[in-house]
């Protein structure tokens, strides 16, 4: 009778394994309905010598004014793709008015920066190198900088073949664009929970994840990078103090200069949160837990407990994804003719 114990047995566990999925599917599913996995390679379309070429650019101090400051700088591969500062610092010694937001993922979202203002990346690429807060630089002594050195122009030449003259601003900004797109961070716990593995997540990460859902969250936060794809006002329900929420910055409102607009920004994407502290657009507050209850006040209207700040937190840990592994690139040298840096 010893094998019919053992096929019973067999059975009760598949039946109780069953149970237990069958359990856990509809958490799962909603997720599904409201979230994406990051895929897990870049888009198959990208040129790969227009990435190499922007691969360099993103570490090139030499497209600031300066010759200090490069896109890694406040967008730091090494540190979840920002710099983890309240507001980066410029052009000498300058702060800017916002925080940094992390280039991880960034090719997810609706639009680029706080407010939204650059439809995409190459857009964005112009801003922080024209800024003088930023860069510093110009359209034309950038081309100049570019142009002094023979491995750029080949470069160039290479990622934009049969263009009269492929050295050119824009192309900079089309080459940073091709390699930022491919900064995504797939595999988190969170996506492989979405893709089927009920392990990924312990159950204190899934009642996190349902609180998340249930208590409105996901109003501003969904998609494939957990926000990114909207705008809404900072404040909702109840604003935040004038350190969080400083008087003089109108957000989307100096993009459209539409009433409606005051003190509205761009929902914060959330892949990798746990790494990107400081947080929201004004970088004053460092601790996550902290960051949670202010939003259930400020845009839920609810004040949430211990534990269920806890719990979302611990969910939103989960989708921190694989870091890019992106190897610092040996840039070409000045020559005679490169413009000197300014002070």
């Amino acid at each position: 009778m010893q094998p019919i114990k053992l096929t019973l047995g067999s059975l009760l566990l598949a039946v109780s394994t069953a149970a237990a999925h069958a359990d856990a599917a509809p958490l799962r599913d909603q997720a599904n309905s409201i979230f994406k996995p990051i895929p897990e390679q870049p888009s198959d379309k990208l040129d790969p010598n227009q990435v190499e070429l922007g691969r360099q650019l993103f570490f090139e101090p030499r497209l600031s004014a300066s010759h200090v400051i490069s896109c890694n700088t406040c967008h730091n591969i090494g540190t979840g793709g920002a710099d983890n500062v309240p507001t980066s610092k410029g052009h000498a010694w300058q702060k800017g008015a916002r925080n940094s937001p992390t280039v991880f993922n960034a090719v997810f979202n609706v639009a680029q920066f706080w407010d939204g203002r650059a439809k995409d990346l190459e857009e964005q690429a112009k801003g922080p190198v024209q800024n003088p807060v930023e860069m510093h630089n110009s359209p034309k002594n950038v081309e100049a900088t570019l142009r002094s050195m023979p491995e750029y122009v080949a470069s160039f030449e290479k990622a934009f073949p049969g263009e009269k003259q492929a050295v050119s601003f824009d192309n900079m900004a089309r080459a940073l664009q091709a390699f930022e797109s491919t900064l995504i961070t797939p595999d988190s716990r969170f996506d492989l929970y979405l893709k089927g593995d009920e392990t990924a997540l312990d159950a204190k990460e899934k009642k996190g994840l349902q609180t998340f859902m249930s208590a409105g969250c996901i109003s501003c936060h969904n998609g494939v990078n957990l926000g990114g794809q909207a705008y809404f006002p900072f404040g909702l329900v109840k604003k935040p103090d004038g350190k969080i929420l400083p008087t003089g910055d109108l957000g989307r409102f100096e993009v459209t200069k539409t009433q409606n607009d005051q003190y509205v920004f761009r929902a914060a994407p959330l892949r990798n949160i746990a790494l990107t502290a400081p947080y929201f657009h004004s970088g004053q507050v460092w601790d996550l837990e902290e960051a949670v209850a202010i939003m259930g006040t400020a845009q839920l209207g609810k004040q949430l407990n211990a534990e269920e700040i806890g719990d979302i937190v611990a969910f939103l840990k989960t989708s921190t994804g694989k870091q890019p592994k992106v190897e610092y690139p040996l840039l070409p040298t000045s020559t005679a003719t490169t413009p000197k840096p300014e002070d």
